[in-house]
């Protein structure tokens, strides 16, 4: 039979067996006072508060956190551990006299408590009272007996002090427990330094090489020191010395390099300058920083058969690294040569894009040695996205888009253009929305683009760009001709052999049914240009028709047939021999 029923039964009975036989004070529950009882409550009442406020400390809802400590203080206002939370709130929201305010109270409940001496320490230094801070440190070392926890900060907060003498004996405590480091040894040396104490600078520089044999940037540091204090022939000599010791240190050879230029043993420094650049762990950016300074040099023949050798080196060595092709790219430029110029500088850009002087001298380079809009287009992009405030940048985007009739594209990047420059570079002014009023028109905006070119003809009222189109759209829309007449008459008068501006003055002439001055400039422009385009034999061809020489209209239609940017009309014209507009 199953009894898995009786098994409550059985222990209930055991467990009353063995009540009986305890003693009855075991059971007997001390009672406590009503006042106890209450301190009791508040108590259990302010823990759970306080860890609350701790929740949302951790979750950084500093507002709730703040709300529930406060809430906890109203029932246990002794607890230290809440006012120590208060004040570590109060300097996350860096009002250090409310911190102050509540760390004190803290310390005050629980004066043993080191934690609470740092934090007050910690508000000293955030109200620049530093003297105090650095009291509380050293009183904290003398009574726990050691220093190894507080001696940075103190050398710190005595560094800030400018009280330089107390911060070299901390350094030293700290050098003690850490050793020769280079950063205590930095410190210590800028204090040297500025204490006019070249001698002490240098040995704490000496101590830092022996404790650290084998690098040789401890010791390109005091040569650093020694060349800066005039000191050149001390600074080669522990060039030399070092390079007896390692031979294999390029850096070393760089500096030997430097140094012999300032004695001005020219061929000594051209040589060592020659192997460090052969060694290939020696930094492409220094190479290149080298290979800059010489370019800065006055030009020679010495000059530039140096810079050819070194720029065999770091090309055969660092074909792709954006520091090297940047120096390679003004070298080129410098020597005259664009196209080699714009090529390394791209390769520079496309590698490390965040080099905004290099965008800067590549755009209107490529620009002005007529490069593929494509390409101009691929740099512009890349230079907007990584500069977005230069409206420099956008401008040279937006023109190039222009190039490649992507005129939508255009008038978004020049109207950004506009808006960052907002009127801080006036030329740019003046070329942005010049560029933007023609993407307008080529999009059918004619009164927005007329506002664009009205905008810079207020500026400059001789704008040569602004004057010729403005004046050959205001003829294609057979507005303003008078103003028109006056636009492109002003630019023949200035420029009487210019082909572009003398058919657009013809074309004026021949809306206000002008046809023999129109006839006259446009043989004008044909004249000197050996491949006219379609548009200007079409226009000519216009023009004859108009004087009613209708088969020389007839010839000059069907040679501009056979090009580009001609009208939707010339088609109708030829078949029907007849004008049409």
């Amino acid at each position: 039979m199953n009894k898995w029923y009786l098994r409550p039964l059985i222990w209930t009975f055991a467990l009353a067996l063995f009540a009986s036989t305890l003693p009855e004070s075991v059971f007997a529950q001390k009672k406590l006072s009503r006042k106890e009882r209450k301190a009791q409550e508040k108590e259990m009442m302010a823990d759970r508060l306080f860890i609350e406020g701790q929740k949302h400390l951790i979750l950084e809802d500093f507002k709730k956190a703040y709300f529930y400590f406060n809430k906890a203080l109203e029932f246990d206002t002794e607890e230290p551990a809440i006012y120590f939370k208060l004040s570590e709130m109060m300097i996350r929201a860096n009002q250090p006299d409310k911190a102050l305010e509540f760390g004190q109270k803290a310390l005050a409940l629980a004066p043993e408590n080191k934690y609470y001496h740092l934090q007050i320490a910690e508000i000293y230094n955030k109200q620049n009272k530093g003297r105090e801070a650095a009291k509380i440190l050293e009183t904290l070392m003398e009574k726990e007996g050691n220093y190894q926890q507080y001696i940075l900060e103190l050398a710190s907060i005595y560094l800030n002090l400018k009280d330089f003498d107390k911060a070299l004996v901390a350094l030293n405590k700290a050098e003690e427990y850490y050793g020769v480091v280079e950063q205590l040894t930095a410190q210590k040396q800028r204090i040297y330094l500025r204490k006019n104490n070249l001698e002490m600078a240098v040995a704490e520089g000496r101590k830092l090489i022996e404790a650290h044999p084998g690098n040789p940037n401890y010791v390109l540091a005091l040569v650093e020191i020694l060349y800066n204090n005039n000191q050149t022939d001390e600074a080669l000599e522990m060039v030399l010395t070092s390079m007896t010791s390692y031979p294999n240190q390029p850096e070393l050879k760089m500096a030997a390099h430097t140094l012999y230029k300032e004695k001005g043993e020219l061929e000594k420094a051209r040589q060592y300058l020659l192997n460090g650049f052969k060694h290939p762990d020696l930094d492409p950016a220094t190479k290149a920083r080298a290979f800059e300074g010489i370019l800065s040099q006055v030009k020679n023949t010495a000059r530039d058969q140096l810079l050819t050798k070194l720029a065999q080196t770091m090309e055969s060595q660092y074909p792709n690294d954006p520091e090297v092709t940047a120096a390679l790219g003004k070298w080129k430029l410098q020597e005259d040569h664009p196209l080699e110029a714009i090529s390394y500088l791209q390769k520079s850009l496309l590698a490390d894009p965040e080099r905004e002087e290099l965008f800067q001298r590549l755009l209107p380079l490529m620009f002005e040695n007529q490069q593929p809009f494509e390409e101009i287009v691929t740099m512009g992009s890349t230079a907007t996205s990584v500069h977005p405030d230069k409206a420099e940048f956008w401008f040279f985007l937006g023109a190039a888009q222009l190039g490649m009739k992507d005129h939508e594209a255009a008038k978004m990047a020049l109207t950004k253009a506009i808006d960052l420059n907002a009127g801080s570079n006036p030329q740019l002014s003046l070329m942005a929305n010049a560029q933007l009023g023609d993407a307008l028109h080529a999009l059918g905006e004619t009164e927005a683009a007329f506002t664009a070119y009205e905008k810079v003809l207020s500026e400059n009222k001789n704008n040569e760009h602004i004057l010729n189109n403005y004046a050959y759209f205001l003829s294609l829309e057979k507005k303003e001709l008078d103003k028109a007449y006056t636009m492109s008459h002003k630019l023949v008068s200035r420029f009487p052999e210019n082909p572009t501006y003398l058919d657009t003055h013809a074309w004026v002439l021949f809306q206000l049914n002008r046809y023999e001055e129109a006839r006259t400039y446009m043989e004008k422009a044909l004249d000197h240009l050996e491949e006219p385009s379609g548009e200007m034999l079409e226009h000519y061809g216009d023009i004859l028709f108009k004087l009613g020489e209708k088969e020389r209209a007839l010839d000059y239609w069907n040679k501009a047939k056979e090009l580009e940017d001609t009208s939707e009309f010339l088609t109708l014209k030829i078949q029907n021999k007849k004008y049409y507009e």
